[in-house]
């Protein structure tokens, strides 16, 4: 199980991108979201994106992010730009990981306090350059899974079909589908 753990979280700055962050982790492969800061408003957003576009991915707000990884069991991995090279350490995490049977990744939004360091058993880097907690948290995740999660299915009551023009979503109601199209602009 995959867990992503959000830190630092400010409502009224930071609700879009922790929204993003939650969607990358639930796209990426991964079980749940828990967020330091309770945020019903959130929890609500994410949970309306898993009810309609399918999938079984959890959100918690409101968590001490410290006692959460102190009780966890897990293999800890924490991303920060000052961290080991993703590409130098993400054989040994699979590894930990596959042998604890739980990972948490941590991942920032403000400055995050020095002592998460310490509580982290992998302090990783995807690049040694500032970017954006989503990006890292996409590609950490991409080179975890092998990329496999590119191809899951998620069985929702609404499925993007790809295109390589124009836009499709197809509806399930109970027993039947209807596929939408955008009406075409002449």
């Amino acid at each position: 199980m995959i867990t992503v753990l959000r830190i630092g979280h400010r409502p009224a700055r930071d609700k879009r991108i922790t929204t993003h962050v939650a969607l990358t982790a639930r796209a990426f492969g991964a079980s749940a979201i828990i967020i330091d800061l309770h945020d019903s408003e959130l929890e609500d957003n994410v949970r309306s994106v898993v009810d309609r576009f399918g999938g079984d991915f959890q959100i918690s707000s409101g968590v001490n992010w410290r006692r959460y990884l102190e009780d966890s069991g897990a293999v800890k991995v924490h991303l920060t730009m000052y961290g080991i090279p993703v590409q130098d350490c993400i054989d040994n995490i699979r590894q930990d990981a596959s042998r604890k049977g739980n990972l948490i990744i941590t991942v920032g939004a403000e400055k995050v306090p020095g002592d998460l360091y310490g509580v982290a058993d992998y302090n990783v880097s995807v690049t040694n350059q500032p970017h954006s907690e989503v990006a890292a948290l996409a590609i950490f995740l991409d080179r975890y899974n092998h990329g496999d999660e590119l191809s899951a299915r998620f069985e929702g009551r609404m499925e993007v079909i790809p295109k390589a023009r124009g836009k499709e979503i197809r509806n399930r109601v109970g027993n039947s589908i209807t596929t939408t199209k955008p009406k075409r602009k002449d």
